[in-house]
């Protein structure tokens, strides 16, 4: 038996991520045979046609105009104010919620995970997202002594199950003091689904409607990790007003990331907001958020705030940051596009797609899926239950064909769709 001298929480964890493995592998292939003869689609980074790793240009000024205090001081636990303030302008744009409206600056958008299920679930407590989601709520769920619990996402019809999801929530709020639910949409990872108008209508209701008299809390995440490129501007948005006005013991903490909307993916910095009608839940929501980052990371990355900030107050930039982030948001719907269509025509399955960085093709044996398209130079990551493809990261030119070759591999492998 090996040695080990961890506390016994902490023995046995392991952390071999399948996303990093296959694009490690895909870099070092490309660095062998060159770029042009690899199709990497791990990555959930922006790449352009070129294969470049894109930083906004409007992000790049921004960065090369700041100042060495600006850079180098450390910054407020909380935030900068008017960082928070430029933060929960930007997430809501035209449709901010009723409510007292209060921010948190945070290590990414993973560090809102963490401060939610640190805070707001008990040692022992299940969480509650869907079946297709990023693979990091489990580790997070895990390192916290809590239980990732998985609600099915799509029924039948493709179409969001709220069946799955009230059956789960139904019996958490039977067991537990508080049930945390983590609401990855628009632009899920993986699937590319989002919840309508319509599901946040019923989601809301029933969530009021199974605490309403009870000594019981919900707090729902909403993670809006790809907002900015799931649809126009001000239309994937107006699910944010549906937040405002709820009852005291349903919080809704939205986790905001500059890592995708300002392309500062390794910056590390983002915001969660908390929306909620009563003044106590505001002031603690501030006070136990910004104690847990000082017992974590102590403050956040002020070249990174600063950064935001000189951008957000000048309204020439926001119009060219604005301009920027439609361009890229045109060009993935474009290699959506080119996938979908091919994939219909091999009879290829995949998830319902509408925005954002991935496209999933479900189906059994991923690994040995995934196994073929390398051996072609091809890296997609394997899942559970399927495959995801980055159309965020993989040109037009390397997108075309693909579909193709996935269906032929989905054969070869003796995989069920």
């Amino acid at each position: 038996m090996s040695m080990s001298v961890a506390a016994p929480q902490a023995k046995g964890k392991c952390a071999e991520d399948n996303i990093f493995a296959a694009n490690n592998r895909a870099n070092a292939l490309a660095e062998k045979i060159g770029v042009d003869k690899v199709t990497n689609g791990t990555v959930g980074s922006l790449l352009d046609e070129d294969g470049n790793l894109v930083m906004l240009d409007v992000v790049q000024k921004s960065y090369k105009a700041l100042t060495p205090k600006e850079i180098v001081s450390y910054a407020p636990i909380q935030g900068y104010p008017d960082y928070l303030e430029a933060v929960i302008d930007q997430c809501f744009g035209e449709s901010r919620p009723d409510g007292y409206i209060r921010a948190c600056a945070t290590s990414g958008g993973s560090g809102v995970l963490h401060h939610v299920i640190h805070n707001y679930s008990e040692w022992g407590d299940d969480v509650l997202t869907s079946d297709w989601h990023w693979g990091a709520y489990n580790s997070m769920c895990i390192d916290n002594g809590r239980k990732l619990r998985e609600f099915e996402l799509l029924d039948e019809k493709d179409q969001f199950n709220f069946a799955s999801f009230k059956e789960h929530v139904t019996n958490m709020v039977s067991k537990q003091y508080n049930t945390v639910i983590i609401m990855n949409s628009p632009a899920n990872n993986p699937t590319g689904f989002a919840l309508t108008e319509e599901d946040w209508d019923h989601v809301l209701a029933f969530l009021q409607n199974i605490i309403k008299d009870k000594d019981k809390n919900i707090i729902l995440v909403s993670d809006v990790a790809y907002l900015d490129y799931s649809g126009e501007k001000h239309e994937c948005r107006k699910f944010f007003k549906k937040f405002g006005n709820l009852p005291a013991n349903l919080l809704v903490i939205v986790s905001y990331t500059l890592s995708k909307g300002f392309t500062m993916y390794g910056q590390r910095i983002g915001a969660m907001i908390g929306i909620t009608s009563n003044a106590d839940v505001a002031k603690e929501f501030v006070d136990v958020n910004q104690y847990t980052s000082r017992a974590t990371w102590s403050n956040s990355n002020s070249a990174a705030m600063k950064a935001m900030v000189n951008i957000c107050k000048d309204p020439e930039r926001i119009v060219e940051l604005d301009a920027e982030r439609a361009k890229y948001f045109q060009l993935m719907k474009e290699r959506a596009a080119i996938f979908m269509t091919e994939a219909a025509s091999a009879e290829l399955k995949i998830l319902p797609y509408l925005s954002g960085f991935f496209i999933t093709i479900p189906m059994t044996n991923s690994k040995a899926v995934c196994d073929i398209m390398e051996r072609q130079n091809i890296f997609l990551v394997p899942l559970k239950k399927g495959i995801r493809l980055a159309v965020c990261s993989v040109s037009k030119k390397k997108i075309t064909g693909l579909a193709a070759l996935i269906k032929a591999a989905i054969t070869e492998a003796g995989a069920q769709q």
